[in-house]
């Protein structure tokens, strides 16, 4: 009696099988996939962009703008147009957020950051004399040369909007990234303002005979 009733439950599983491939198998739908098993596994009922959904009885669109005068939370928008006008404001105006007393460590990240995306034009050392930038029309101006004395605004206004023949990273970098990368362009630009500026950089960095003699404590 189990024999037969095992035989006959194979049997019918065979069958259910047979049936199930020859119905999965027509062709009453070319785009049919036929019987799918669990498709929520892999057919996600997710919100797609630029489609439109329902919510509580309102048909509202996937891609809605912002309400009006209001800006995403911890995103600070770029105040600065990206025209010559803007360019000199930022020069003048603009200054870096950053907490400088990690300069070090912005320094060693915007090392990093230019190697990945700098290097290819102006060089390991800021020169001008990368391999992409030599075959341009004109290769970038050095850090240590022409560029020496530029502002930290206006650095930040080139990266973010791009400058002559290189093209804006701001959608590559972020706010903090493209700060960190000033710190490092300005490491390479070298002391500022000539033999003045020089000669304070010395007095701040060596203390006075009064102040060793003291231990250096205040």
């Amino acid at each position: 009696m189990n024999y037969k009733t095992i035989k006959l439950a194979v049997a019918s599983v065979a069958l259910t099988l047979v049936c199930v491939g020859l119905s999965s198998c027509g062709v009453r739908d070319e785009n049919t996939p036929g019987v799918e098993y669990m498709p929520d596994m892999y057919r996600s009922p997710s919100v797609e962009n630029y489609g439109w959904h329902v919510l509580d009885g309102d048909t509202l669109q996937n891609a809605m703008l912002p309400v009006k005068g209001t800006i995403a939370r911890g995103y600070m928008p770029y105040t600065y147009e990206n025209n010559a006008a803007g360019y000199e404001a930022a020069g003048a105006n603009l200054k870096n957020p950053l907490d400088m007393t990690h300069r070090a460590m912005y320094e060693k990240d915007g090392e990093a950051l230019f190697g990945k995306f700098c290097v290819h034009c102006h060089g390991a050392t800021g020169g001008g004399d990368g391999k992409v930038g030599l075959k341009l029309p004109g290769p970038p101006p050095a850090y240590d040369g022409a560029l020496k004395d530029l502002p930290e605004g206006k650095i930040f206004h080139s990266i973010t909007y791009g400058k002559n023949s290189m093209g804006s990273h701001a959608s590559q970098l972020s706010t903090e990234e493209r700060w960190k990368l000033v710190c490092y362009v300005q490491k390479l630009q070298g002391p500022k303002g000539g033999a003045d500026s020089t000669k304070q950089i010395a007095a701040v960095a060596t203390p006075t005979t009064a102040h060793a003699a003291a231990g250096g404590h205040h």
